[in-house]
């Protein structure tokens, strides 16, 4: 085997991980973005609104889950490994937020720009034109945010690939 194969097989393995973790974060903000979707669409509905954006969410969960794997790999919120659990998770979920905040303002800014809109009106895009709309869209992205965070922190703890395992393949049972 040359040396440059052995350099490309450890590089196929960490693509395909990282592919493997930006579907399956994908799905999981999909997912989530899509119950929240449902939910207005069905309200507007029942207001008379025909609404619908499924093309959109999808588009949103690819954007958010590669903004979470750039603070993945910039290991954003590995801060109080020592302290109990609960602790490392809200604060990595409370710094993903801000991390998604920041990046998603960033991109509707030049979005904006490119569409010829104003700063105000790409603002409203990233968490609505209202003040208390914007606290729930954060509150519920930080409820979305929660769960990863807690797997991510046990993963840290127990190691990745256990967890994985643990929760996604099956277990001997055969002990007492």
């Amino acid at each position: 085997m040359s040396a440059h194969s052995s350099i490309r097989a450890p590089l196929r393995r960490r693509l395909a991980e990282e592919l493997t973790t930006m579907f399956a974060l994908t799905l999981y903000l999909y997912i989530c973005l899509g119950a929240v979707l449902l939910l207005k669409t069905s309200i507007l509905r029942d207001a008379g609104i025909d609404y619908s954006a499924w093309g959109v969410a999808a588009i949103k969960a690819v954007v958010l889950a590669k903004f979470m794997m750039l603070g993945r790999a910039a290991r954003l919120g590995t801060r109080f490994q020592h302290l109990p659990l609960i602790w490392p998770t809200l604060y990595r979920a409370f710094l993903f937020l801000v991390l998604l905040l920041v990046l998603t303002t960033i991109e509707e800014i030049v979005v904006g720009l490119i569409h010829a809109r104003s700063v105000d009106d790409s603002l409203q895009h990233v968490v609505g034109p209202i003040f208390f709309e914007g606290i729930a869209v954060s509150l519920v992205l930080f409820l979305i945010l929660l769960p990863y965070s807690a797997f991510q922190t046990l993963g840290d703890v127990m190691g990745e690939h256990l967890l994985a395992r643990m929760f996604f393949f099956a277990r001997d049972n055969t002990a007492p």
